[in-house]
């Protein structure tokens, strides 16, 4: 499975994905920092890459309807601080093995992870 993070995710966050086995790169790696989030979809979209972000509006399924795309991330801590996010991510990485992400919205929060179709 092969990801993409959000300018607005630590790269901690890349990190704990490579760590886990998985295809992980940022924005930023890919000097696409900055761009309109329809060009940053876009790309993921092309690449087949999940987004992870902290952007809400990636968790409008009208806007970004999850069924085309790789899959869309959202983590969403109690906290804004780098261990908060860190520890989401290391959640999310648990889901991974049990839950279908292509296709599909996952609102990740301290103790459930909502996955909207």
């Amino acid at each position: 499975m092969k990801f993409k993070t959000d300018e607005n995710m630590p790269v901690q966050v890349v990190e704990i994905l490579v760590r886990h086995g998985y295809d992980a790169i940022s924005v930023i790696d890919q000097n696409v920092a900055g761009h309109p989030d329809l060009n940053v979809v876009q790309v993921c979209r092309t690449e087949q890459r999940a987004l992870v972000t902290l952007d809400l509006d990636f968790a409008d399924k009208r806007v970004y309807p999850p069924d085309q795309y790789a899959g869309l991330i959202v983590p969403r801590p109690s906290r804004q601080s780098i261990p908060a996010i860190e520890r989401l991510a290391e959640q999310m990485v648990r889901y991974l093995a049990s839950e279908p992400l292509v296709g599909r919205l996952w609102i990740v929060e301290e103790r459930r992870v909502r996955i909207r179709a």
